[in-house]
């Protein structure tokens, strides 16, 4: 049995996110919750006659215990929860919104279902994350391989652009995405996941192409003319990686691979070996990063670290970039709870 809670189920991204949570015939149990509007999403959902069970909660149910109930028995908890970005407004200032926010959910994760595997969208992942890691550390409940900042829209945006450039069929395509989850912080890896689709461009359509993957959700936010941001691909990059989880085959020879925002923590494999590349390539110490993983049911497995090494000269000189935003972006979150 496998229950999934949605923290922020009747926002843009929970929405769809749900929806393809309720037609999924991995999940037995599915808890949405939110501060409004979630009985109707969940009413909503009820109506569709597949197995998996709904419950919904607010914020203020039974004397404000609803966030407790959700959580109640989750074995996945993932986090769309927060406003989205509009025109004109930088990730600093959705932080000072969304910090406040993630850092309420976490309390409830770590003094709920602190055993849960625990997936983070709410933006901006490179801050939010470190918020959720602080949040556990302070009630004794951090556990490092079930943490992850939900970066799969990255590659989904990596794979699509490569194949309208390239004439390639954008299913086919596998790109990882290293660094984090904002601007010139990420980092698609294309020499090494794309060889040879990324060998049939010119130089211009590559640094062209790398520049829209960074900032593919600005596209979003222009086309929407103020009414949104990236909800509908995100739900569905978010569902993909949940999905890998709830797929995972015990007798299969090998793990799913996945992109994924994490803490560099020594007791993950190959944790050590990519924080001590980054320092050298970097001089930065980077506590957090976005990796291909090997993933399961436990978590994160270990880290492909030498798809971070077989980059290209291009792509280390972006990772040099991204090693100093992110650092900062890091600092932030860290500073947000100790603060």
């Amino acid at each position: 049995m496998t229950k999934v809670a949605v923290l922020g189920a009747a926002g843009g991204i929970g929405q769809p996110l749900s929806l393809l949570l309720k037609l999924d015939d991995n999940v037995d149990d599915l808890a949405l919750f939110d501060v409004v509007n979630v009985p109707g999403v969940g009413a909503d959902l009820f109506h569709i006659n597949t197995d998996a069970k709904i419950s919904y909660h607010l914020k203020s149910d039974d004397n404000g215990t609803g966030l407790q109930n959700a959580l109640q028995g989750a074995d996945i908890v993932i986090i769309p929860a927060g406003v989205p970005r509009k025109p004109g407004m930088t990730r600093d200032d959705l932080f000072k919104i969304n910090g406040g926010i993630c850092a309420d959910l976490a309390t409830g994760i770590a003094t709920t279902c602190p055993e849960a595997l625990v997936m983070v969208i709410s933006n901006p992942v490179n801050s939010t994350v470190p918020i959720f890691a602080e949040v556990f550390k302070k009630h004794g409940s951090y556990h490092p391989k079930r943490l992850f900042g939900v970066t799969w829209l990255d590659s989904v945006r990596a794979n699509s652009f490569m194949a309208q450039v390239s004439n390639s069929i954008p299913s086919s395509l596998d790109v990882k995405v290293v660094g984090g989850h904002s601007g010139d912080t990420i980092v698609p890896l294309y020499s090494v996941t794309a060889a040879q689709e990324y060998g049939r461009l010119s130089e211009e359509q590559e640094s062209a192409l790398i520049h829209r993957v960074q900032f593919g959700g600005d596209e979003v936010v222009q086309a929407k003319q103020g009414a949104g941001s990236a909800t509908l691909s995100m739900a569905y990059a978010g569902y993909r990686f949940l999905r890998t989880f709830l797929e995972i085959d015990d007798d299969a020879e090998e793990l799913p691979v996945e992109s994924c925002y994490i803490p560099l923590d020594d007791s993950i494999k190959g944790a050590k070996e990519t924080k001590a590349y980054l320092k050298e390539l970097t001089g930065e110490d980077i506590e957090f990063f976005a990796m291909p993983c090997e993933l399961s049911f436990d978590g994160v497995e270990a880290i492909q670290f030498d798809l971070l090494k077989n980059a290209n000269e291009k792509e280390r000189e972006l990772i040099k970039v991204c090693a100093n935003t992110l650092t900062g972006n890091i600092n932030k979150g860290v500073s947000f709870i100790k603060g």
